[in-house]
């Protein structure tokens, strides 16, 4: 423990699992304050079990009333708020658009829009005044996919696209009382990032592909397969004063594939 984070108060969207857990726990242990939006019920009581006194919203990151109550509940917990942070999620499984069925596009394209940008935009919306207030930090999670091909399908790349160009725009407006920065992970392991259902892959888990570890290792130079914990330091960094020059820019924890021959 460093104290990296001493004093700040952070809101974590999609803290139940994986990256965003990770962060949660990092940032806790960095001495931060921190609120959670969740929408599985099971993982809400898991987190209330294992970290007593959090303060847990169950809802659905893709509203703006869920938002809304998890932006109110950090604000009354802390009497303020520092650091959004956005790490909600799920995947096409490299689903391209020659095995996309024609009948398909309009509900999947709505299902993964939905979560993986709106969420991102309801959440910003709604923290907004309490991070004007604070002279505050907002991260966005994005990937490797919104810069290399082959990560990911058609619709999933697109909305981490979409979420690289959320960070930018935003960046740029709301300065210089707010930075706004990304997080782009590789392949991580332990996650429970799932598939969609419009496509019949809601039970499906990227975790669970067979010699995950191995793969994941094999793509990248530095030969590592990185775990949520290793992508929350990076999420650390950018919420800490640390970083007080840094907006509109990127964090890339992903082995590093951007150098690979």
């Amino acid at each position: 423990m460093s104290d990296w984070l001493a004093g700040k108060r952070a809101l974590i969207v999609g803290s139940g699992s994986g990256i965003g857990r990770a962060v949660v726990d990092a940032y806790l242990a960095e001495g931060a304050r921190v609120a959670v939006l969740e929408r599985d019920e099971a993982k809400c009581v898991k987190l209330s079990a294992e970290i007593p006194g959090l303060p847990v919203v169950t809802g659905d990151a893709t509203t703006r009333e869920a938002n809304e109550e998890a932006v109110a509940t950090a604000v009354s917990a802390f009497g303020g708020l520092d650091v959004l942070v956005n790490c909600v999620g799920v995947f096409d499984f490299y689903r391209g658009i020659c095995e996309l069925d024609a009948d398909q596009i309009d509900d999947a394209f709505d299902e993964i829009y939905r979560v993986n940008v709106k969420s991102h935009l309801h959440a910003v919306k709604a923290a907004l005044p309490a991070l004007r207030e604070s002279g505050g930090t907002i991260i966005l999670t994005e990937s490797t996919s919104a810069y290399y091909p082959g990560r990911g399908g058609v619709l999933y790349v697109s909305t981490k696209f979409a979420v690289r160009g959320l960070v930018v725009a935003m960046a740029h407006e709301l300065a210089p009382g707010i930075r706004v920065n990304g997080v782009a992970p590789g392949g991580t392991l332990n996650t429970d990032l799932r598939g969609i259902g419009s496509l019949g892959q809601d039970e499906r888990r990227l975790n669970d592909t067979p010699g995950r570890a191995r793969e994941l290792a094999a793509r990248v130079p530095l030969q590592v397969a990185l775990s949520g914990e290793d992508h929350a330091w990076s999420y650390v960094f950018l919420a800490s004063d640390r970083s007080r020059g840094v907006t509109g820019g990127v964090v890339h924890p992903d082995g590093g594939i951007g150098i690979k021959a």
